[in-house]
Order: structure tokens, then C-alpha cells, then sequence
């Protein structure tokens, strides 16, 4: 059995449609001034531990891969696994932003591009966006939003590979940049996908959207992470989407100061704290407005559900553009 095995949030069957069952007021209302609930690093339930380490790797545990590889090996692997359901069941808990980091695996020859952090993914890009459109075909009220990141590394001409694979597979469900994201405007037209893209590049293609804004504390601190994260409110949400991160984050010293933790044992004490914050929270226009917030280990605990009722505060005028 897994270590990262999720439990179920009783809640979850519930949101699967949680988008086709918001009240009509908010069929109007702009995406980017709704509460959105996403996924930290989506693909890290599947990486390949037996693959090439990925660039962010700190140095030094390089250097001590080469000593006792099968040790640092499980260490960057406890402590790169943020998520433990695929992506079918994220989507399904009711996630709708997926945080992509893709790379082309050194080891692989090919233009098969991949997901990282870490280690990379044995599953590629392709194969995932198939399962994405699969879900969407039975689900055509859902809107999900893709950022993909990660991806200012590769060339132009896999870049312009990796373009033609989204296009190939998402089209027609791809909403163009110059479309307002509001559900009844998505609906109507058949819109199931915003990607965005943060490779300059993505500016050629109508259907690419700009990068997404992440909020990163970069802290293994909960309060660290809470102060960081209201003080970016005070400062003033962007105009369109962005994401709060609400993911706690390891450097070198602290993994080899816990050699038997990992992401998860950090992490889920701190659960409670995290969920209280976003309770707190309310989407809309107003300057200390949410929009996206992701979070690691969806299904631990009622994250999902508390951030899609954050929807239910949305006043009146909120739900117009």
C-alpha cells in the first residue's frame, strides 16, 4: 500500500459537479472572482523514483546521492510527493486548478515531455491531457484551469510540439485569452479548458493564457506561510487569476534534519491551522479578495469543500463584470 494512501473527505461525491450546481447569480461572474480549489504540484502522486533527479534538487543532496543513493533516492522522494490521488480523482474531489510543472526527461530521446519535481513522472504530458478530456467529456459543465509551468526551459521547438499536443487533443475545448472565463459565456460556447503558459512563446498562440501568479511562502511554517499570505492580500489581489498557495515547502537543511519525515508527516498537523485560514477568506473583487487556492494531500481533510463555499459570500455585485 502507498504511504501517501489518501482518506476519504466525506464530502468529496458531492463536489464532483460543483460548478454546474453554483447558484445562476453566479453564472455571470468572471472565474478569476470565484474561490477555485487546486492542487500543489498535481502530478507528484506518480513520480518515477528511479529516474534522473530534476534540476531544483539542492546540490547537496546531489553530492550525497553519489555516497548513499538509495537513501537520498527515498529522501528527495518522501519529500517530493505532494499529492496522493491521481489526477481523475483530484478532478472528481472537485479540484479545477491543476499545477503542471513539465519537463523533457533526460534520459528519454524522444519529445515525450513529462511532469517533475524532484524526480520526473513515468507518465507523460500526452497521456494525461487524454485523461483530462476524457473526464471533461462526462462532466461538460466543469471548467478546469491548467497551469503549466515550468516550460521558460524548452526550446521553441518543443515548445511549438508541446503547443501542437495541446491543441490536438483539447480542441475545441479551449477558451481563447480574449474570452471573459464566466461560466454562462463557457457554456454557451463549449469552453471546458483555460491553460496558461509561462513561456513568452504561449504569446503567438490566442488559446494560451499568461502565467498565473503563485503566492509561494517558500516555509515549512504555518505561521510564516498565514503572515505572507495576508500581507500579499494587503498589497492587493491581480486583476485577473492567481493562486494562494497554501503549501508548506523544505529546503536541503530541513530534510536532512529530519531524515524519517517527508511531506506528508510535515504537513498534516498543520492541517487544521490551513483550514481555519481559509475559512476566513471570501472571493471577489474587493482588494483582499481569493481567487485560486492550492493546497498539498487533497483528500486529508475538508479543504476542497471549504474553499468552493467560500462562493456562498459572493455578494450581488461580485457576480458582474
Amino acid at each position: 500500500m502507498k504511504e501517501y494512501l489518501c482518506q476519504s473527505d466525506i464530502q468529496l461525491e458531492d463536489n464532483e459537479r460543483w460548478m454546474s450546481n453554483l447558484p445562476e447569480k453566479l453564472w455571470d461572474c468572471p472565474l478569476y472572482n470565484l474561490s477555485i480549489p487546486g492542487s500543489h504540484d498535481t502530478m507528484s502522486y506518480c513520480l518515477d523514483k528511479t529516474s534522473p533527479f530534476s534540476p531544483e534538487v539542492p546540490k547537496i543532496l546531489l553530492t550525497l546521492a553519489k555516497y548513499v543513493p538509495y537513501i537520498v533516492r527515498s529522501l528527495i522522494y518522501n519529500w517530493s510527493t505532494t499529492q496522493c490521488l491521481s489526477v481523475r480523482e483530484q478532478l472528481d474531489a472537485g479540484i479545477r486548478y491543476l499545477d503542471l510543472r513539465i519537463a523533457l526527461r533526460p534520459d528519454d530521446p524522444s519529445f515525450n515531455l513529462y511532469f517533475v519535481h524532484g524526480f520526473y513522472t513515468s507518465v507523460t504530458v500526452e497521456k494525461i491531457l487524454q485523461e483530462i478530456l476524457d473526464w471533461l467529456k462526462t462532466h461538460p459543465t466543469e471548467v478546469l484551469i491548467l497551469s503549466c509551468r515550468d516550460l521558460d526551459a524548452v526550446s521553441p521547438d518543443l515548445h511549438a510540439h508541446f503547443t501542437s499536443v495541446i491543441h490536438r487533443i483539447l480542441d475545441p475545448k479551449l477558451c481563447p485569452r480574449n474570452e471573459c472565463p464566466t461560466l454562462r459565456n463557457m457554456w454557451k460556447q463549449g469552453y471546458q479548458v483555460i491553460i496558461s503558459d509561462d513561456n513568452t512563446l504561449a504569446l503567438k498562440d490566442n488559446y494560451l493564457w499568461p502565467s498565473i501568479p503563485y503566492w509561494w511562502a517558500n516555509t515549512t511554517r504555518t505561521s510564516t506561510l498565514i503572515h505572507f499570505l495576508e500581507k500579499k492580500k494587503q498589497n492587493g489581489r491581480p486583476a485577473g487569476f492567481f493562486t494562494a498557495g497554501l503549501n508548506l515547502t523544505e529546503n536541503a537543511f530541513y530534510i536532512l534534519s529530519h531524515p524519517l519525515g517527508s511531506m506528508r508527516k510535515m504537513t498534516i498537523p498543520k492541517l487544521p491551522l490551513l483550514y481555519k485560514w481559509v475559512q476566513r477568506q471570501h472571493p471577489g473583487k474587493q482588494k483582499d479578495a481569493i481567487n485560486i487556492i492550492a493546497e498539498d494531500l487533497i483528500g486529508l481533510d475538508g479543504f476542497v469543500s471549504a474553499v468552493i463555499n467560500l462562493n456562498r459570500k459572493l455578494r450581488q455585485e461580485d457576480a458582474s463584470y
